[in-house]
């Protein structure tokens, strides 16, 4: 993939941060929760670089799941699996809605699946060998941490806490039922 030689320069002038906390990521049964995937996202062209997408809210990431499991035909009736991460990573890009928008992201598609200009900017971040990215979620009003594993060094960390089984379409039921409640 080549990169955008004005967006890697407007990229690298952004101060990067270090990112420690508590992330939530929700997967299938049977996944190695703390394994990148090559399968590309929002941040992420498929078979670019691997990526690891996890959220700072416990409903951040099983909104994430949710959605893209109810995309399917048929839906999946099986649980997921929600797992708290230990994230210790130097060199991270924290770009708010201002900047992404400044980046050329369109604000009023930023909840579709269309993500050309979040994925050329997330590989881009990647490129500039940047740990990670956070960045909003699209699914819930909190923020994503977007890792890149291939980029880590000796002091970063990242350890599985804790693993439960989650019912994701209860967890939406709640959600489209509860007033005033709006998690996209």
């Amino acid at each position: 993939m080549l990169h955008d030689r004005d967006l890697l320069d407007r990229l690298s002038a952004f101060s990067p941060v270090r990112f420690d906390g508590e992330v939530y990521r929700a997967t299938r049964r049977g996944l190695n929760p703390l394994a990148p995937s090559n399968a590309g996202g929002r941040w992420m062209p498929s078979d670019f670089t691997p990526t690891l997408y996890t959220s700072c809210e416990r409903d951040g990431a099983i909104a994430e799941i949710a959605f893209h499991w109810s995309q399917l035909t048929p839906v999946p009736s099986k649980p997921a699996m929600l797992h708290q991460l230990g994230v210790g990573v130097g060199e991270t890009l924290r770009l708010g809605r201002a900047a992404l928008v400044g980046l050329g992201v369109d604000w009023s598609s930023y909840g579709t699946i269309n993500s050309h200009q979040t994925q050329a900017i997330g590989a881009a971040v990647a490129h500039l060998e940047y740990h990670g990215l956070i960045a909003p979620s699209a699914r819930w009003a909190c923020d994503n941490v977007i890792l890149f594993p291939a980029n880590h060094d000796e002091q970063d960390t990242l350890v599985l806490r804790h693993t439960e089984q989650v019912d994701w379409r209860g967890w939406m039921a709640q959600r489209q039922n509860a007033p005033g409640e709006s998690g996209s």
